[in-house]
C-alpha cells in the first residue's frame, strides 16, 4: 500500500524543469543523468542501468539511464561495532544539521590529553583493557604507545585472521550492491542498499541495519522495495537531502578561494555525505571538488 501510494504521489508531481541546483540544492532529471554521467566517468564502477521491465521505468529520465548501481563494494566491519568503539571514547558527536560526524577535536584541548599521555581524570577514555600498575615506573609516555598500539593491533589481526576464507586466504567480507535513483517527489538522488554475507547469501533488513549509523536506521535508513527490479533492500529516505546539500554546497562556495561548484560535481558531493550514515560501505566517490567557477546554471 505504500509503494502504491508513493508511485501515486510522484506520478501526480510535475516535473523540474528549470534548474534550483544551487537555490535549493536539487536536479532536474537531465541534471541528475548529467552528473551521474561525470560519476561514471571518474569512477567507472559505476554504471547506468535500465529498469528491469518496461512497466517500471520511469518517463523522466531515459530508458537506459533509469538508475546508477555500484557492485559489490566491500564492507570490512559493522557500523554498529565502530560507534561503540567511537562513542567510548567520545569521538562522534552532531553537527549543526543533526548528521553524525567525527569530532576532529578542533578548539576542544581535552580531546587530545588521551592522545598526549595527561592523566588528569577528564582525559581517560571510558573504558581500558589495561589494569593500573600497582608499583613505581619510570615516566614513559612513548612506550606505553607503543604497548597500546602493539596490543591493538594483535587483536585486530585475531579478528582479520578469522574472516579469512580458508582455502583461498582471500579475505571473506560482506558486500553490497548500492544504488542511486532519481526522486522526482523530492527532486534529488535517492540511495538504495543491497547487501550479502561473506558466503553471498543476502542480508535481512536487520542486519543491513548493522551496517548503518544507529541515528537513523528506521528513521531515515528504512527497509523499502527497490521499484525497478524485485527484492527488498534499505533505502535513505531523501526528505532531507535538497537542504543539505543546498548548506554543503553554499559551505564549499563562500569557503576560501570561492568559485562555484558544477553540476558535474553533485554526485561527489552527495556520495559524501551518504557516507556519514553508512561510514563502512566503502563505495568509489574519490574526486577532488572543482570551485573554479563552473556555474549549476
Amino acid at each position: 500500500m505504500t509503494s502504491f501510494l508513493k508511485n501515486v504521489r510522484e506520478s501526480l508531481t510535475p516535473t523540474l524543469k528549470h534548474t534550483a541546483f544551487l537555490e535549493r540544492g536539487v536536479l532536474t532529471p537531465e541534471e541528475f543523468v548529467k552528473a551521474g554521467d561525470e560519476l561514471i566517468f571518474k569512477c567507472p564502477t559505476w554504471s547506468w542501468e535500465a529498469a528491469s521491465d518496461e512497466s517500471k521505468s520511469r518517463s523522466h529520465l531515459p530508458p537506459n539511464k533509469q538508475y546508477l548501481i555500484t557492485r559489490n563494494v566491500p564492507c570490512k566491519e559493522r557500523c554498529s561495532e565502530m560507534e561503540k568503539g567511537a562513542s567510548s571514547m567520545g569521538m562522534m558527536k552532531a553537527d549543526a544539521d543533526g548528521w553524525m560526524v567525527e569530532d576532529d577535536g578542533q578548539g576542544e584541548d581535552e580531546d587530545f590529553d588521551f592522545v598526549e599521555g595527561e592523566t588528569d581524570e577528564g582525559s581517560k577514555p571510558a573504558a581500558t583493557t589495561h589494569p593500573a600498575p600497582t608499583t613505581t615506573v619510570v615516566d614513559d609516555d612513548d612506550d606505553d604507545e607503543y604497548a597500546d598500539i602493539a596490543d591493538f593491533e594483535d587483536d585486530n589481526l585475531a579478528a582479520d585472521t578469522a574472516a579469512l576464507t580458508v582455502s583461498d586466504n582471500i579475505l571473506a567480507v560482506r558486500t553490497y550492491d548500492m544504488m542511486i535513483s532519481y526522486d522526482k517527489y523530492y527532486q534529488t538522488p535517492r540511495v538504495w542498499l543491497s547487501g550479502y554475507s561473506e558466503s553471498r547469501s543476502p542480508l535481512t533488513g536487520e542486519e543491513m541495519f548493522e551496517d548503518c549509523m544507529s541515528d537513523y536506521v528506521k528513521r531515515t535508513v528504512t527497509i523499502e522495495k527497490f521499484p525497478y527490479t524485485s527484492g527488498v533492500v534499505i533505502s535513505i529516505h531523501p526528505c532531507q537531502h535538497g537542504n543539505v546539500m543546498k548548506n554543503i554546497v553554499s559551505n564549499l562556495t563562500q569557503g576560501e578561494g570561492g568559485g562555484e561548484i558544477g553540476i558535474e560535481s553533485y554526485m561527489f558531493v552527495f556520495l559524501k555525505f551518504v557516507a556519514s550514515m553508512i561510514p563502512t560501505i566503502n563505495y568509489d566517490f574519490t574526486n577532488a571538488v572543482d570551485t573554479g567557477g563552473a556555474s549549476g546554471k
